[in-house]
């Protein structure tokens, strides 16, 4: 008798439907934030020199929005030269030439590839200054950095199913409302 009520059985489809489409595009976002899985020169090192750049390496490609890497020497100075490279999972900040021999501090921050931002600090000493600065490295756009925009696509898409799916409801409902469907 699963057709005794065609109207119940109808909005039980639908509800199913619609809960499958929503669960699907609210559980795709739900990534952990990415993980910062090494740093170059690494925390608590010892280098024989300042370095031309300094490397993060993340277990996912992070966004390229609001991207920001300090490079505090030992008075506080930011020794960051130019805008933070971020190339795949590896993100990069180039040292100004002739910066000091010292303790380090470095400061960063990301944008996870779930659009959420990240930040940590690591140290490490250089025992002499450096005489240039790294080469200049290829620059990502605000638009590039992982899977979040198929995860809009995804989302909109699931959007889209739920409100065809209620309209379809909506007019099968009036339809064996109507007088004439008791003709």
């Amino acid at each position: 008798m699963m057709f005794a009520n065609p109207l119940r059985w109808l909005r039980r489809c639908l509800l199913v439907i619609a809960l499958t489409a929503c669960s699907l595009a609210l559980g795709a976002p739900a990534q952990a934030h990415d993980v910062l899985e090494s740093s170059d020169p690494a925390n608590g090192s010892s280098v024989p020199a300042v370095p031309g750049q300094i490397g993060l390496t993340f277990d996912h490609t992070p966004m390229g929005i609001g991207s920001a890497i300090q490079v505090q020497d030992g008075t506080g100075t930011d020794q960051a030269d130019g805008a933070v490279t971020i190339v795949d999972n590896h993100v990069s900040q180039a040292v100004k030439a002739g910066a000091p021999a010292g303790k380090y501090t470095v400061i960063w921050r990301v944008a996870s590839s779930d659009g959420h931002p990240i930040e940590g600090t690591f140290t490490f000493t250089a025992g002499a200054g450096n005489s240039s600065a790294a080469p200049p490295a290829a620059v990502t756009g605000p638009g590039s950095g992982g899977p979040q925009a198929g995860v809009v696509i995804a989302g909109g898409a699931a959007a889209v199913l739920v409100i065809a799916f209620a309209v379809v409801a909506v007019l099968v409902r009036r339809r064996l409302r109507s007088p004439e469907s008791d003709a």
